[in-house]
């Protein structure tokens, strides 16, 4: 099992929340992005892959990389979908889970709202990071991690 962090776009209150996890359980950590990614000396079992400039390389390094079993860090709609596709675990930097249940829906709303700007509407974006959404990234991550750890510890 391999946690894999889509890590351009992710605040750095979700990195460090996941290098802890990946340190106490010593389970390897991808970062993948366009540039460099800071990674404390303490974090023996994360590294970092840069990829090509470009749009989506990273999420497709992800896509060809991660095997089913694994967990991805994401806030990328289209990622998550072709992950949860995968049967990757998917979890956004505020703490919501894509699954099978709810990717469609959420894939859907996306691409509303992407036409939508695309016609010049304003639509928002979404509410600057705060401590509320790394405590709920951080509930919800503790929790899907619990349970991917002991579906792999069933299958050693």
């Amino acid at each position: 099992m391999k946690i894999w962090i889509d890590a351009d776009a992710a605040p750095r209150d979700v990195k460090e929340v996941v290098f802890r996890a990946a340190a106490r359980l010593e389970i390897e950590t991808v970062l993948v992005a366009n540039s460099a990614q800071p990674i404390p000396r303490s974090a023996v079992t994360v590294r970092s892959v840069i990829v090509r400039q470009g749009a989506n390389v990273a999420d497709e390094y992800i896509v060809v990389h991660s095997q089913p079993g694994d967990l991805a860090v994401t806030a990328d709609i289209p990622l998550a979908a072709q992950l949860v596709d995968k049967k990757v675990a998917v979890i956004d930097p505020r703490g919501d889970e894509y699954n099978d249940s709810n990717i469609a829906a959420r894939l859907s709303m996306r691409d509303f709202l992407d036409e939508l700007r695309g016609t010049g509407a304003a639509t928002g974006g979404a509410a600057p990071y705060n401590a509320k959404d790394k405590k709920a990234f951080a509930a919800s991550f503790d929790r899907l991690l619990t349970k991917l750890v002991k579906q792999a510890d069933q299958f050693k």
